[in-house]
């Protein structure tokens, strides 16, 4: 599906190429992703770029790494990673620039590859983990917030709980509570995760 395409686009990292697609990308998206969309076109590149950092790279517990919520740094993880490379290479697609596969836009672009009867409960399974980053974006008043109900919806999962965005900015030792927080799991005492036979071979 190209909407999952889009949506891994605009989870991935801002560039040039990204702003120049933007018209394209917005007759994929769904009515959530439109906030993002326009401060993407309003935003000068170099802002959007710090921006993306600030959320995505220096807090764990807005890492777009699925299975850092599910497994932190446990040996649990580095199989799940194989598993899941796994899975991709079976479908022919090969992570590029080190990419990790549990890269939330890398995944995306494999659900892209599989029919709909396959991709959406692939998607399901990530169903808890989308809540809980949908949710803690939206309390930062984060337009990404938007992309994560939009991937809900498409997993045919309940949406986002409405929120009130936080009164206090973030700043850097709230970020480093954040990254010491112990490990995260979501969805009752069983992990996330990513079946095989979940794919036809």
């Amino acid at each position: 599906m190209k909407t999952y395409r889009a949506l891994a686009a605009l989870l991935s990292y801002p560039d040039q190429a990204l702003l120049d697609s933007l018209p394209e990308l917005e007759a994929l998206l769904p009515a959530q992703a439109s906030p993002l969309l326009r401060e993407l076109a309003a935003q000068d590149l170099l802002a959007s770029q710090e921006r993306y950092v600030a959320l995505f790279d220096r807090s764990r517990a807005l890492s777009l790494h699925l299975f850092e919520h599910v497994h932190g740094e446990s040996r649990d993880r580095g199989q799940a990673m194989v598993d899941l490379q796994a899975l991709y290479e079976q479908r022919g697609m090969r992570l590029v620039d080190n990419e990790l596969p549990d890269y939330l836009p890398a995944f995306l672009e494999f659900l892209s590859l599989l029919p709909q009867e396959e991709s959406r409960p692939l998607l399901g399974e990530t169903a808890g983990i989308l809540r809980a980053l949908g949710e803690r974006l939206a309390e930062r008043a984060s337009a990404y917030s938007g992309v994560l109900a939009a991937l809900l919806e498409l997993a045919g999962e309940p949406g986002l709980r409405k929120v009130a965005a936080s009164s206090c900015a973030e700043n850097a030792e709230q970020l480093d509570r954040e990254w010491m927080d112990p490990q995260v799991t979501f969805g009752g005492p069983q992990p996330v995760r990513f079946h095989r036979k979940a794919v036809a071979a």
